[in-house]
């Protein structure tokens, strides 16, 4: 054995010492909302999918991925600026700004590409931003890119922000030093949403530009499933709307929406855009009829079936004993605390044919382990009762009582 392989064997040593240790479990196949392990074989129902619509199994989603394929390749065989910049990806990009409320749009190949390239074309070294505690890791890893300096504000604390937002201004040493605000609109791991107005009201008092990531409320939340920004009415007072095309959408990449002048900026500046080859023709053509969807009357039916699975979910989960706010997103957080027991739970709930992973640091802080429920327009109310069957189970085979902890 090498010495690399000796010192990364002992690095995993202590990663199985943490319950922090991870692995791929291969799924064989995959039937909307139910997921097939060829671990053991075994029929999961899957609560963990960021497909909240279903629409990744959607006939027409599918039809349309194929037809592109025939049409376009497989590939798209180079990066935009080169020779991929293909008809599918402008035809998604004008829709996804009427979407969006925007002027224009640009898409990434992934979300975190999106920010990996927006953040540090945007702010840089002698700038400032100032990121949500909370923000996905995409964000923070982007902004630190940048090399402007990061602060941290307070999860939703509108009051923290704007102490940020003044020591900021005060920090400022030429007239060209920018400030930019950095959040979700709904939290991946949290499911709550962001005070927009608020912060948009102090990001405005302060002069410094927004970043909003609408990952979580693209195609679920609002009119149209337009996302919480649209909801509100602020798409006119947010710089940069960001969003994915793998969660609601059903399909893979990620997007950037705003006005022309940042379209053109971020095509000259955005490495992660200008460096990478462009998006599959399928995966575009699927976002596209799933757009098309979300949108349309059809979208609203799922929408409204995803909003009774989550209202019939928490109703339940009362009536088991856990203290919970009604649901915000199509995400809910049990949180468990220690991670050897969120494991334990999640491994009696797949025992019982429930995929419910358990999520842990550093994706959340230590010691907030956590159950992260997903929901989906295509479950049904049997599959909601067997997940409150399932963990009152899980809980009493753990001996963990439910909402005994944060």
């Amino acid at each position: 054995m090498n010495s690399l392989d000796v010192t990364l064997r002992q690095r995993l040593e202590v990663l199985t010492h943490q319950n922090l240790r991870r692995s791929l479990s291969e799924l064989s196949a995959h039937t909307a909302p139910r997921t097939v392990s060829t671990i053991d074989s075994a029929t999961l129902l899957n609560f963990s999918s960021n497909d909240y619509l279903g629409l990744s199994r959607h006939p027409a989603v599918q039809d349309a991925s194929v037809a592109a394929v025939k049409e376009w390749g497989s590939g798209s065989t180079a990066s935009r600026l080169v020779c991929g910049s293909l008809g599918i990806h402008h035809h998604l990009e004008r829709d996804l700004a009427t979407f969006k409320g925007c002027p224009a749009s640009l898409l990434f190949s992934t979300g975190y590409m999106a920010a990996l390239g927006t953040i540090p074309a945007l702010v840089g070294p002698g700038d400032c931003v100032i990121v949500d505690r909370l923000a996905h890791a995409c964000l923070v890893d982007a902004a630190r890119f940048s090399g402007a300096t990061l602060r941290a504000f307070h999860h939703n604390d509108v009051q923290d922000l704007s102490r940020k937002l003044d020591w900021a201004g005060r920090q400022a040493s030429a007239p060209s030093h920018r400030i930019l605000v950095v959040t979700e609109s709904v939290f991946s791991m949290d499911g709550d949403r962001a005070p927009l107005l608020e912060i948009v009201e102090a990001k405005e008092r302060a002069g410094a530009w927004l970043m909003v990531d609408e990952a979580h409320a693209t195609g679920v939340i609002g009119p149209g499933g337009r996302g919480l920004l649209n909801a509100l009415e602020l798409e006119d007072r947010v710089e940069v709307a960001m969003g994915t095309l793998g969660k609601g959408l059903g399909s893979a990449g990620g997007f950037i929406a705003g006005s022309t002048t940042l379209h053109d900026y971020l095509i000259n500046r955005a490495r992660t855009f200008i460096f990478s080859t462009a998006p599959a023709p399928a995966a575009t053509a699927a976002a596209l009829a799933a757009l098309h969807i979300v949108h349309s009357p059809e979208g609203d039916r799922l929408r409204a079936a995803l909003s009774g699975n989550l209202t019939h979910f928490h109703s339940g989960l009362l009536q088991l004993g856990w203290t919970l706010p009604a649901p915000s997103s199509a995400i809910i957080p049990l949180i468990v605390g220690p991670e050897d027991r969120a494991l334990q739970v999640s491994a009696a709930l797949r025992d019982q044919g429930l995929l419910v992973p358990a999520i842990r640091h550093p994706t959340v802080g230590r010691g907030r382990a956590r159950l992260r429920v997903t929901l989906s327009a295509t479950h049904t109310r049997q599959d909601v009762d067997s997940l409150l069957i399932g963990l009152q189970r899980a809980f009493e085979m753990t001996g963990l009582p439910p909402g005994s902890m944060p």
